[in-house]
Protein backbone atom coordinates (compact mmCIF):
# COMPACT_ATOMS: atom_id res chain seq x y z
CA UNK A 1 0.00 0.00 0.00
CA UNK A 2 0.97 3.61 -0.49
CA UNK A 3 0.08 6.17 2.16
CA UNK A 4 0.55 9.89 1.59
CA UNK A 5 0.22 11.95 4.73
CA UNK A 6 0.73 15.42 6.08
CA UNK A 7 0.94 16.16 9.77
CA UNK A 8 1.23 19.50 11.59
CA UNK A 9 0.96 20.76 15.17
CA UNK A 10 -1.16 23.61 16.47
CA UNK A 11 -1.23 25.42 19.79
CA UNK A 12 1.40 25.30 22.50
CA UNK A 13 2.64 21.89 23.68
CA UNK A 14 0.28 20.24 26.17
CA UNK A 15 3.17 19.65 28.56
CA UNK A 16 6.54 21.31 28.85
CA UNK A 17 7.93 24.36 27.09
CA UNK A 18 7.86 24.97 23.38
CA UNK A 19 11.15 23.67 21.94
CA UNK A 20 13.60 26.55 21.39
CA UNK A 21 12.74 28.47 18.21
CA UNK A 22 10.21 25.77 17.24
CA UNK A 23 8.38 26.16 13.97
CA UNK A 24 6.18 23.96 11.82
CA UNK A 25 9.19 22.86 9.77
CA UNK A 26 10.88 21.61 12.95
CA UNK A 27 7.81 19.51 13.75
CA UNK A 28 7.61 18.20 10.19
CA UNK A 29 11.32 17.36 10.32
CA UNK A 30 10.66 15.27 13.44
CA UNK A 31 7.97 13.35 11.54
CA UNK A 32 10.12 12.85 8.44
CA UNK A 33 12.97 11.59 10.63
CA UNK A 34 10.67 8.85 11.96
CA UNK A 35 9.67 7.93 8.40
CA UNK A 36 13.24 7.79 7.11
CA UNK A 37 14.44 5.75 10.06
CA UNK A 38 11.65 3.22 9.44
CA UNK A 39 13.50 1.78 6.47
CA UNK A 40 10.32 1.74 4.37
CA UNK A 41 10.45 3.21 0.87
CA UNK A 42 9.42 6.86 1.19
CA UNK A 43 9.38 10.19 -0.57
CA UNK A 44 8.79 13.69 0.78
CA UNK A 45 7.68 16.67 -1.26
CA UNK A 46 6.48 20.14 -0.31
CA UNK A 47 3.03 18.91 0.71
CA UNK A 48 3.13 15.21 1.69
CA UNK A 49 5.30 12.33 2.70
CA UNK A 50 4.47 9.04 0.97
CA UNK A 51 5.38 5.64 2.44
CA UNK A 52 5.12 2.20 0.85
CA UNK A 53 4.69 -1.05 2.75
CA UNK A 54 2.24 -3.39 4.39
CA UNK A 55 -0.76 -1.97 6.28
CA UNK A 56 0.50 -2.56 9.83
CA UNK A 57 4.02 -1.30 9.23
CA UNK A 58 2.91 1.82 7.33
CA UNK A 59 0.26 2.74 9.89
CA UNK A 60 2.76 2.23 12.71
CA UNK A 61 5.12 4.72 11.06
CA UNK A 62 2.29 7.23 10.55
CA UNK A 63 1.32 6.84 14.23
CA UNK A 64 4.91 7.36 15.43
CA UNK A 65 5.41 10.36 13.10
CA UNK A 66 2.19 11.90 14.42
CA UNK A 67 3.34 11.34 18.00
CA UNK A 68 6.66 13.04 17.19
CA UNK A 69 4.79 16.11 15.94
CA UNK A 70 2.64 16.05 19.10
CA UNK A 71 5.63 17.30 21.08
CA UNK A 72 5.31 20.61 19.23
CA UNK A 73 1.66 21.40 19.98
CA UNK A 74 -1.33 20.42 22.08
CA UNK A 75 -3.17 19.40 18.94
CA UNK A 76 -2.11 17.59 15.76
CA UNK A 77 -3.72 17.70 12.33
CA UNK A 78 -3.28 14.60 10.17
CA UNK A 79 -4.30 14.32 6.51
CA UNK A 80 -3.94 10.84 5.03
CA UNK A 81 -4.62 9.30 1.63
CA UNK A 82 -4.06 5.60 0.93
CA UNK A 83 -3.82 3.45 -2.19
CA UNK A 84 -4.47 -0.10 -1.00
CA UNK A 85 -3.51 -2.60 -3.69
CA UNK A 86 -2.42 -5.97 -2.24
CA UNK A 87 0.39 -7.74 -4.04
CA UNK A 88 1.88 -4.65 -5.69
CA UNK A 89 5.29 -3.33 -4.67
CA UNK A 90 7.56 -0.66 -6.05
CA UNK A 91 4.60 1.59 -6.78
CA UNK A 92 6.21 4.61 -5.10
CA UNK A 93 8.32 5.02 -8.22
CA UNK A 94 6.44 2.70 -10.61
CA UNK A 95 3.38 4.93 -10.85
CA UNK A 96 5.52 7.94 -11.73
CA UNK A 97 7.52 5.96 -14.30
CA UNK A 98 4.29 4.84 -16.02
CA UNK A 99 3.02 8.42 -16.03
CA UNK A 100 6.23 9.73 -17.59
CA UNK A 101 6.10 6.99 -20.25
CA UNK A 102 2.50 7.92 -21.07
CA UNK A 103 3.47 11.58 -21.39
CA UNK A 104 6.33 10.69 -23.72
CA UNK A 105 3.97 8.64 -25.90
CA UNK A 106 1.54 11.57 -26.08
CA UNK A 107 4.35 13.91 -27.09
CA UNK A 108 5.53 11.45 -29.77
CA UNK A 109 8.98 10.88 -28.28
Amino acid sequence: MLVAFSVAPSGPPATGPVPANASVHDAVAAAVKVVRESGLPNQTDSMFTTIEGEWDEVMDVVRRATEAVGHYGERVSLVLKADIRPGYYGELTGKVERLEAALERREGK
